[in-house]
Order: structure tokens, then sequence, then C-alpha cells
């Protein structure tokens, strides 16, 4: 039962892996894999002397590490405000509106996200509504950094809202009690019980978000940039998607991507023993 998905693992998985090699070659379609001419280290030369190179990688960071932060704060702060909520009924209706985008593809919130911004869209309607000039936020390097953050926090609070409300369903009730016959109040019961408690999700979550922080949002990106706003959007994987399909420089894009994955696969380790190291968690 297994055997045809592992097959389909080998083809479409590890199969493509043997393009490696183009990251040391002076690849030519026409020569393919086995008869390109090899230049050892010089790709990486190149693409590490490259003018925007470096701003590439921090622009990957910068997105990356905002993502993860505020992508942790916002359902931490969401999930403490709903375990305070009496009413059940109003908690399964927030639940499940926050949760809705986490199931929608970019391609569609990339629409709604073009609507809303638009020079035409409702807020810069709102804009001129208030006597207020519009705004190209899509086209605007001051802004485009925060709506990619916010709108990718957007869709997946929900998703970690989920998984902290279950770390806090899982705290002792009879520490809230012995709290409460002490005369401990909701903010001193969260900030001594309720977060104490959560703690060991929240260092899970934390460390394994290292192994994704050159991952900035490929898909999220692609649809929103454009030229006007490179210099703050571009990171390493929409920089590899021009470089070597847009542009053709197939061999440089490679070694980008190399680059990446290296690095990637460093990080995943990292982050995967800092998880074992404070939080006893383990794949194998």
């Amino acid at each position: 039962m297994l055997l045809p998905g592992v097959i389909v693992i080998l083809i479409y998985h590890y199969g493509p892996m043997f393009g490696i090699v183009m990251a040391f070659q002076k690849f030519k379609p026409a020569l393919g894999f086995l008869h390109s001419p090899w230049v050892g280290w010089k790709n990486f030369e190149y693409v590490f002397n490259l003018p925007d190179f470096a701003q590439v990688i921090w622009n990957t960071l910068a997105i990356s590490l905002l993502k993860i932060v505020f992508g942790l704060l916002v359902p931490l702060a969401l999930a403490l405000l709903l375990n305070e909520v009496a009413s059940n009924a109003f908690k399964r209706t927030v639940q499940t509106s926050v949760f809705l985008p986490f199931f929608l593809s970019w391609t569609v919130l990339g629409g709604v996200l073009f609507e809303l911004f638009s020079l035409k869209g409702p807020i810069n309607a709102i804009l001129a509504y208030v006597g207020m000039n519009p705004v190209l936020f899509l086209g605007s390097e001051s802004w485009f950094r925060a709506i990619l953050v916010g709108s990718d926090v957007w869709k997946g609070m929900g998703y970690n809202m989920i998984i902290f409300l279950a770390a806090i369903v899982g705290i002792n009730p009879n520490l809230y009690e012995a709290a409460q016959v002490d005369g401990a109040g909701r903010w001193k019961q969260m900030a001594h019980i309720t977060l104490p408690g959560m703690a060991p999700i929240l260092i899970l979550l934390t460390t394994l978000s290292i192994g994704s922080i050159l991952n900035a949002g490929f898909e999220q990106i692609l649809l929103l940039y454009s030229p006007a706003v490179y210099s703050s959007a571009d990171v390493i994987d929409t920089f590899v998607y021009r470089f070597g399909l847009i542009e053709q420089q197939y061999a440089a894009a490679a070694a980008i991507g190399l680059f990446k994955s290296g690095v990637s696969l460093f990080l995943v380790s990292l982050s995967y023993y800092l998880a074992y190291r404070f939080s006893n968690y383990r794949i194998f």
C-alpha cells in the first residue's frame, strides 16, 4: 500500500535533486546535465558578488522574522482573550471566523488584497472621505512590507490560536481554583498560571519556526509585488524565480537555491535540537 506513494516521492521529490549539479556547471539546456562544462564554485562567486544579493538576504530575514514574531504574538493574545469569554456561542463564532482565512489560497487572498488596497479600493475611499490623498499601498516601499506581514498574520493566526487554546485547556483547573481562594484576579491568574502553563508549546512553536526563517512566503510575495517594491520585498525565492525562469540564468539560480537549501538544512536541524532540548519534542 505504501509503494505507490514512495514511488511518487522518489520521482517528484528526490529525482529532481540531480539538478543540483547545475550549480557547479555553465549549464546549457541543449547540452544537458551530462555535457555542460563544469565551472566549480564560479556560480556561487558570481551570485555572492551581485549588488542586489545582500539586500535580498536582508529582505528575506526581515520579512520572515516579522511574520514569525507577530504570527505567534497575535494568536497568543487572541487565545488569552477568548479564554476569558464566558459565552461559548460567541467563542465558537470567533474561532470559526478567525480560522476561515487559513483555508483560502494566496491566489484568492491576493485578489482580495488588490481590491482592498488599490487606488479605487475601499481603503483609499475611506481616506478620500476624511480628506486625505490616495496612497498606492502595493507600490509603496514603506507600506508593502507591513501589508505582507499583516495579511500573512491574518491568514494564519487561526491555526496557532487553536493550538494555544488547546494548551490552555490542558492546564490543571485546580490551579485556578487555588488562585481564586488566594485572592488572585484574572490578570494575575493569566500571568502566573496560564502563561507559564503555555510555556512548553510557546517554546516549541518558536524553536520550530527557526527552520523556516529563509521562507518569507514565495507565493504571497509573487502575487502582490512589483518592480516598484523590489528593494524592500524581493526575497530569495522570488529572486531565484526571476533569475532562473525569466532571465534564464539557470546555473546561477541553482547556486542560490542550493545555498538556501544548505542554510535551511542547518536551521531545521538546529530548530529540532532546540525543540528537543527545551520542550522534549522529538520526531524519532
